[in-house]
């Protein structure tokens, strides 16, 4: 596994729970895990990924409905994703991508290097997870401070253990709630606004032949559509893509069903592009109930040195994928500071 360059740890190695697989908390508890730490990661949902997730479909369709791509502009992460390109986790997209507003296209005329993750998004998430001890499908109670430790238990009442040391890796506002014991750091959490996204994943009967792979899309409740197997190592057949709505749109349509939003989102997919609608095979929408941070913390990660509890995402410090990481990094090296 690749290894972040952060001091060695003191002697004494204390027991670390980490709430939240997505790719901040699980660069967290792998690198205090390659350090010595004894490390549990509690995960809600039954798989790693979080907003990396792919989405995987009885008929072997597979979606990236989450994060589309990640770019490399730090050092640190620059660094991990050479190792990664050079493990087979990470490749380059070099799919076109253009500007559509009203029908008119406009070129990107950038020199932006956009990667992903093969065969999915998801497959960074799974080799941080390698090894790592993961309780899946568990949803986490906010911890209790008891004799110096922290205990935790599920929401329907099972005791998880205690624990030298707590970092949460969730969205601002749930880990805003998880972190009610620790009011200082749980009001930091609460004033992040995060909006929501919701997203399509669209299979056709036949091929579109567009002259791109993906569009940023502009004056629209479409944010962005892309060719998700234009992206490396992914199934050429059947063609499909990725509908995000913009977030002003989805937090306007927030409670509508799944149903409705997938066609309202597939209609504009139709007019942005300019064409008739064709045969589809396979749709369905997902809500991304906290997407994208409108308002991120300036600190990388929020940590309190004398409870040793913490928390990091994309909400502190940076939004994306980048973001993310540079903070689960952050606060691993928080602890290890200590």
């Amino acid at each position: 596994m690749t290894k972040l360059p952060i001091r060695l740890p003191r002697e004494s190695m204390p027991s670390l729970a980490v709430i939240g697989a997505g790719i901040s908390g699980l660069i967290c508890a792998r690198t205090l895990q390659d350090h010595g730490l004894s490390v549990k990661v509690f995960e809600k949902s039954r798989g790693v990924g979080g907003r990396m997730s792919t989405r995987r479909t009885d008929d072997a369709l597979h979606f990236d409905h989450g994060a589309q791509y990640f770019t490399a502009r730090d050092a640190l992460f620059r660094g991990y994703v050479k190792a990664l390109q050079h493990e087979g986790v990470v490749a380059a997209w070099l799919g076109r991508i253009i500007v559509l507003q009203k029908g008119v296209t406009i070129d990107q005329n950038e020199s932006t290097v956009r990667f992903v993750a093969v065969p999915g998004m998801n497959s960074i998430c799974q080799h941080m997870a390698t090894d790592l001890s993961i309780e899946y499908q568990t949803k986490v109670a906010p911890p209790r401070r008891l004799l110096g430790r922290w205990w935790l238990a599920s929401e329907d009442g099972t005791e998880l253990g205690a624990y030298d040391m707590v970092i949460i890796s969730a969205p601002a506002p749930q880990t805003a709630q998880l972190l009610r014991d620790v009011p200082e750091l749980a009001e930091q959490a609460d004033r992040v606004e995060m909006s929501g996204c919701w997203a399509v994943m669209l299979a056709l009967e036949e091929s579109l032949a567009l002259p791109f792979d993906a569009a940023f899309i502009h004056q629209s409740p479409l944010s962005w559509i892309a060719r998700n197997n234009s992206k490396p190592n992914r199934s050429p057949e059947p063609e499909t893509w990725i509908l995000h709505a913009s977030p002003e749109w989805s937090e306007t349509n927030l409670e509508r069903s799944a149903e409705q939003v997938a066609a309202d989102l597939l209609e504009e997919f139709w007019r942005s592009i300019g064409t008739q609608p064709r045969a589809i095979k396979y749709i369905t929408a997902h809500r991304w109930r906290f997407a994208l941070p409108t308002s991120p913390l300036e600190s990388r990660c929020l940590f309190d040195t004398g409870l040793q509890v913490g928390a990091c995402g994309d909400w502190c410090g940076g939004p994306r994928v980048e973001g993310a990481f540079l903070s689960g990094a952050a606060v691993a090296d928080r602890l290890l500071g200590l």
